[in-house]
């Protein structure tokens, strides 16, 4: 009998959340985009700077900044749960050419 994963993801959210509580608080933000965004979203952005409560994102074009900014909401809810340093908005910035 095999034993299902699902109940291993609450178990590796925590392990997560514990790792991104004891990073530099101005670290924790940028490490924790990836699990915020998923890996979809991820692989195609980067964060790249966090300050004064703001988080600021690389994105490839405008067409993902738009897509993105209706998203934010969301994502600073997902973030504010992995980083005990509050994340208030998320600036999405277009990848220089």
């Amino acid at each position: 009998m095999g034993r299902s994963l699902e109940p291993a993801a609450p178990g590796l959210e925590k392990v997560v959340t514990s790792s991104l509580r004891r990073a530099p608080k101005t670290e924790a933000p940028l490490l924790a985009w990836p699990f915020a965004c998923g890996s979809r979203v991820a692989d195609r952005t980067r964060a790249i700077d966090f300050s004064h409560g703001v988080l600021r994102v690389e994105v490839p074009d405008s067409g993902w900044r738009t897509q993105l900014m209706a998203l934010a909401p969301q994502y600073v809810a997902a973030m504010n749960r992995y980083t005990a340093q509050p994340v208030r908005r998320i600036e999405f910035v277009v990848r220089a050419a």
